[in-house]
C-alpha cells in the first residue's frame, strides 16, 4: 500500500486478470506479492492459473498438429 492506503495498480484484481490473459502463468509473481491475499487464496489462484494454463497449452499443440496433418493433406493433393 502507498501513502495514500490506495492498492497500486499491478495488485488490483483487473491488472491481475489482463496480466493472466496476456502472459499466462508468468503472473504468478504479482500473485504472490500481493498484500492483499492469504497464503490459501494464493495457492488457490497459483492452482488455476497453473492448471488453466496446461490445458491451453494442450489445446494449442493439438490445433497445432491439426494444422499440420491439413497442410500435409493440401500439399499431397497438390502434387
Amino acid at each position: 500500500m502507498d501513502s495514500k492506503g490506495q492498492k497500486k495498480w499491478y495488485f488490483k484484481t483487473g491488472s491481475l486478470i489482463i496480466s493472466f490473459l496476456c502472459v499466462g502463468p508468468l503472473m504468478l509473481p504479482l500473485v504472490w506479492a500481493n498484500p492483499d491475499f492469504n497464503k490459501k487464496k494464493k495457492i488457490i489462484i497459483s492452482a488455476v492459473v497453473i492448471i488453466l494454463s496446461y490445458f491451453v497449452g494442450a489445446l494449442f499443440f493439438n490445433a497445432l498438429k491439426s494444422l499440420n496433418k491439413y497442410y500435409q493433406f493440401l500439399q499431397n493433393e497438390i502434387y
